[in-house]
Order: structure tokens, then sequence, then C-alpha cells
């Protein structure tokens, strides 16, 4: 991979920190996104010497660090910390090979949802045709507030997330993941939207009622270039 490539991924997990960061997932310094490159190494977001949280995230704070979370090439750490919680990543990475990207953000509706018994549910349809399918998929939690700074903790959130899009993190936040960086922030974003609709439901008095099969079988597939494309643009330009 050229350098002129690795700029080019550079700018895009950098984009989706801001992204994040506009959508009120990662509200401050904690949270960032990982895209892998090799079966060996990944970019992903660093703190850097003038560190000033995900919304004034640059293309320079995104590193090329190895599994271990040892520079890659030379150079990459001067001046830059990997995430305490790298593990996190990198064990999915480890885990799943069809994943490419991974998000780890700390939205308030998440947890809030979570921790007053509200399971990420397809209580939403056509408001959110990709987010209801994620849903109805299954969003596990793993049940403990910690600092993911580990492979045994990682391991065990990786274990929650089995086979599943995403996991709410008790107390703490959420873990998406995709086939790229687009598709495991959207996917982040859509389980904020349930988990604020959710909560807006029962505020209200509401009960949270699924979607019915009938209606999900109603719900067409859009496709990549509108869920993913489409939705990506949209994203980049709401950061003006």
């Amino acid at each position: 991979m050229t350098s002129h490539d690795l700029d080019t991924l550079r700018r895009l997990v950098s984009d989706a920190c801001r992204v994040l960061a506009a959508r009120g997932l990662a509200d401050g310094i904690l949270g960032h996104v990982s895209l892998r490159i090799d079966a060996d190494t990944l970019l992903v977001r660093c703190r850097g010497p003038r560190e000033r949280g995900l919304r004034f995230t640059e293309p320079d704070d995104i590193r090329l660090v190895d599994l271990d979370g040892k520079e890659a090439a030379p150079g990459e750490l001067d001046g830059w910390a990997v995430p305490n919680e790298l593990p996190l990543h990198t064990e999915i990475l480890r885990t799943r090979p069809e994943v490419a990207s991974v998000v780890h953000a700390h939205p308030p509706a998440v947890v809030a949802a979570d921790l007053a018994g509200l399971g990420i549910r397809p209580v939403v349809g056509a408001f959110d045709i990709p987010g209801t399918r994620l849903a109805a998929r299954g969003v596990p939690v793993y049940p403990r507030g910690v600092l993911v700074r580990d492979r045994r903790l990682a391991a065990e959130m990786v274990a929650a997330l089995g086979d599943r899009d995403a996991v709410v993190l008790r107390g703490h936040g959420l873990t998406s993941n995709g086939a790229d960086v687009p598709e495991a922030v959207l996917r982040a974003v859509s389980i904020d939207t349930i988990a604020r609709l959710s909560l807006d439901v029962v505020k209200a008095g509401g009960t949270l009622t699924d979607l019915p099969p009938e209606d999900m079988k109603e719900l067409p597939d859009l496709g990549g270039s509108f869920n993913n494309d489409t939705a990506w643009r949209h994203e980049l330009a709401r950061l003006g």
C-alpha cells in the first residue's frame, strides 16, 4: 500500500471520528475508530500531542499499528499513544475476518436505555430500515461496565458480541463493526437513534412494541449505494 493510499484511509477514519462527535455519540475525548489494513496491522485513532476530542480529529491522529499496539512503521507512534481499549478493536479483528472496521463510542442515550432495561429492538420500520434489520437480528449486551483494556476483557466482550453487528457495553457505551468504516459508523448511529426513540416513547407513557413480522417482510433492501454510500455522503456533508 502506498503512502498516498494510507493518507486517504487516515482521512476516512478521521472523518468517521468527527461524524460520531457531530451525531453526539462521542461528545468529548473518549471513543475511537479503527480500520483493518492487512492481517497484522490497522489504522486507529490515537491520542496526539494536541488532543482536543473526537470532534477535532485530524488525519495525523490516525496511526498505523499492529495487533499488539506497537507501531507498524517507523515514527507512527512518535508523540501518539494507542487507545487504552485497543484490545476491544484488535480482538474483534482477530476473531471476525469479515470485519474491516470497528467503532467504539459512548452514546448517552444507548447507556441510559440499557440501564433502564430497554433493549435495542425493532420498534421502528421504514423510519430506519437498516437500523430495524440490525435490531431485529439482535444487539446483545456485555454486562460489565469496565474499561476493555486487555485481551481477557476483550475476549469477554467478543463472546457477548458473537456474530452480531454491535454490542452494548453496560454503563459504558457501544461497539459496532462493519465491512468498511461507513458501515460500522452508520450502524452505531442507527443504534443511537433507536435508543433515543425508545426512551422518548417510554417517557411519553407509551409501550415499546416490535414491528410485526408482516411489516418486516415488506421492508425493501434499498441497496448499499443508498444505505451506505448516500448516507455516508450525507454524514460528511453535515460536518460542513
